[in-house]
């Protein structure tokens, strides 16, 4: 058993529900569930097709806008920017290319197209609610930092585990497609080990940004 973040093989219990066990990583602090909780991807795709997140939805959009709003900040109209993860209903593409910007989408299930993932092509990578579905971060995550041109930012949005007190009534450890769970300790070893510079810019919105 080793970390999919960082592959240690040190972790202790962390908490165990009637649906699943977690287990936290001693070296880098993911909480993470076990291999054998993972869904199938037939499993995991009929759970996202349950998802009802449109792109005219305006609680989406103003959800979304969490990120969008600080991140536009940092962009210069017309930048590159790859939406990982988009799902089937791309409000935030939507919304970034209604502020000038020219989006790539990509998504495992819903828009596969690889050829969109290029080494350093985008000034930007957003990845709304997605992190916390990855089986390998460890393989992921340094991709992304590639595909970023020097000066970067990869925009992140998942909730980030608390306690274990506040993880057992946590509603999001619920959900059977989440598997990591990360932490500003987890965030802070990751900047380390892709040494990009970590701001946490609300309680859900993490952005790392490459070196020049």
């Amino acid at each position: 058993m080793t970390c999919p973040l960082c592959l240690s093989s040190s972790h202790r219990h962390f908490y165990e529900d009637k649906r699943r066990s977690y287990l936290q990583c001693s070296e880098c602090a993911l909480v993470y569930v076990p291999p054998q909780f993972y869904l199938t991807p037939e499993a995991e795709k009929a759970e996202y097709d349950l998802h009802e997140n449109t792109v005219d939805d305006p609680g989406y959009r103003q959800f979304l806008n969490r990120l969008w709003a600080p991140l536009s900040e940092r962009l210069e109209r017309g930048s590159l920017v790859l939406e990982f993860g988009c799902g089937p209903g791309p409000a935030l593409a939507d919304m970034m290319r209604n502020d000038g910007m020219n989006v790539a989408l990509f998504d495992h299930f819903y828009f596969p197209d690889s050829s969109v993932l290029k080494p350093n092509h985008y000034h930007a990578i957003t990845s709304t609610e997605v992190i916390e579905h990855v089986q390998h971060p460890n393989a992921l995550l340094p991709k992304w930092h590639q595909w970023l041109v020097d000066g970067g930012t990869l925009a992140l949005m998942t909730k980030l585990v608390m306690d274990v007190d506040a993880f057992s009534r946590w509603h999001y450890k619920n959900d059977p497609t989440h598997i990591c769970f990360y932490s500003h300790e987890t965030f802070e070893w990751l900047s380390e080990w892709l040494k990009m510079g970590y701001t946490q810019m609300d309680k859900d919105v993490a952005f790392f940004k490459k070196s020049s």
